[in-house]
């Protein structure tokens, strides 16, 4: 209900907390009913939202849905949050277990932005990455982005990429189509494949955690140089998949049914945990 002392804060944050608890955007006259608003204020409301970015407005379909600012606010909340500090000794274990580059990393707005990136202590075959602590890089090309990416809803993942997809070697997904069928089969699968799509010859393996809500609010990756790999991508993907099992229990957080239930589709056998001193 609106606030007696600001009705318009009031039925500014109701709407918002209201889209952001339904599956996709709804239709303005069901927002209308459900909140019980009146029709010409809450069409203004929608508008001032609109145009400052907090909603999108879908007029082919007469529906409204959160928009970017709406997760830029998201982002900048789970960035004060307590994700550093539960995730970085995960990483850290990711990392000695798959001698690679692990790293932690959330959505901000159409971008994974890095958290953490630990690196073991013995790498046979050390590497160059542009994976730093603050970077940020096309969520639809990174491993860490699409493990998040796919538990959006189609609505969400249009208004995050609305214009042309970039790429930057030649590789990876060129439109919105292409982008929604690579992040269904990678759903699909529970684990996400960066194949020399950020720099020619690295590849990265990244699966998410969740929250309470059961939303994605975070994804571990592992990079590596593809022609140096001693694991399979499916071997790493089960320390990944471990990682975001770990962190989504340590979130109080809820998967989907059964999605932690086994070793993730097409996975072999686990992959080799090393010790701190390598191989």
């Amino acid at each position: 209900m609106a606030s007696s002392t600001s009705p318009a804060v009031g039925r500014t944050l109701d709407v918002l907390l209201y889209l952001a608890s339904r599956p996709g955007p709804v239709a303005g006259a069901a927002l209308i009913r459900d909140l019980g608003l009146p029709r010409s204020s809450a069409y203004h409301l929608l508008a001032v939202l609109t145009g400052r970015g907090f909603v999108v407005h879908y007029p082919e379909e007469q529906t409204y849905g959160l928009g970017l600012a709406a997760f830029e606010i998201g982002s900048a909340y789970l960035r004060h949050g307590p994700l550093e500090n539960l995730g970085r000794p995960i990483a850290r274990r990711l990392a000695a277990g798959t001698g690679e580059v692990a790293h932690l990393g959330i959505l901000h707005g159409g971008d994974s932005l890095y958290l953490v990136k630990e690196r073991p202590a013995h790498q046979d075959f050390p590497v160059s990455l542009v994976t730093e602590v603050g970077v940020r890089l096309p969520a639809s090309l990174t491993a860490n982005g699409r493990s998040l990416l796919a538990h959006l809803s189609s609505a969400q993942v249009r208004a995050l990429f609305p214009g042309p997809l970039v790429r930057r070697t030649g590789s990876g997904p060129a439109t919105l189509a292409a982008l929604r069928a690579l992040l269904a089969t990678e759903r699909d699968r529970g684990w996400a494949l960066e194949d020399g799509m950020i720099t020619d010859g690295m590849q990265s393996v990244g699966a998410c955690a969740f929250d309470h809500t059961g939303t994605p609010v975070a994804a571990f990756s592992v990079t590596r140089r593809a022609d140096r790999a001693r694991d399979t991508v499916e071997e790493v993907a089960v320390l990944v998949r471990d990682a975001t099992r770990e962190l989504t229990s340590r979130l109080s957080g809820r998967a989907p049914e059964g999605w932690f239930g086994g070793s993730p589709p097409g996975s072999g056998r686990p992959a080799r945990r090393r010790g701190a001193g390598g191989r």
